[in-house]
């Protein structure tokens, strides 16, 4: 009972955290409001583009900031599950998860965030940095072949989601089951971009 309050309470406090959407209070502080420009996304692209590169690096420090702050509690509270040789720590699914979730409806800006892919990669890094890189290197070559972000993002994704069964990273059911998540929350937070992708109006990143 004590690990399932533990886990819940990391649920919640991952969520509160990743509610703090950096791009909405950036735009604030640059006085505009980012979901009404642009892409509408309050993400850091959609910041890169409307508002700057400093804009943008408070953006990326800030989502990486949150996304590090609730795995860490996550970890803290340590609720861990083994499957053979498997050995995940719940608390930190959990933790990360809410994180994500908090990040695209955050709780204080009407539900209206961005789309989640900074932050989880931010948590995938605490959860198995391996994996991460792995699936990073992907996006980069994605993006710079493309300069698409979103496919790179999209591609990333699902590359990280088929990866997370291969038994060699030692994960388990939980682990599978939060990669799952992770990928049907990202993946339907850019179905507006696989429209614009599929009808050639996708906006490409400049170098």
């Amino acid at each position: 009972m004590i690990d399932v309050l533990k886990t819940l309470a990391a649920l919640g406090l991952g969520y509160l955290l990743g509610s703090l959407n950096t791009a909405v209070i950036v735009g604030k502080i640059y006085g505009k409001d980012i979901s009404s420009h642009g892409s509408k996304s309050a993400g850091l692209t959609n910041t890169l583009r409307v508002l700057g590169k400093s804009a943008a690096a408070f953006v990326l420090a800030g989502d990486i900031l949150k996304g590090v702050i609730a795995c860490l509690i996550g970890l803290r509270l340590g609720v861990y599950v083994y499957s053979g040789e498997a050995r995940d720590c719940i608390s930190l699914l959990a933790a990360g998860a809410g994180a994500v979730l908090g990040h695209n409806w955050p709780v204080y800006f009407g539900f209206k965030g961005g789309k989640g892919a900074l932050t989880a990669v931010t948590v995938l890094f605490m959860l198995d940095w391996v994996m991460a890189l792995i699936c990073l290197g992907l996006f980069v070559m994605i993006v710079a072949s493309t300069r698409y972000v979103s496919l790179g993002t999209i591609g990333a994704t699902i590359f990280f989601l088929i990866i997370s069964f291969i038994p060699v990273f030692g994960h388990g059911l939980y682990f599978h089951i939060f990669a799952c998540l992770m990928a049907l929350i990202i993946i339907f937070k850019h179905r507006s971009n696989i429209r614009r992708l599929l009808s050639g109006t996708e906006n490409k990143l400049a170098f």
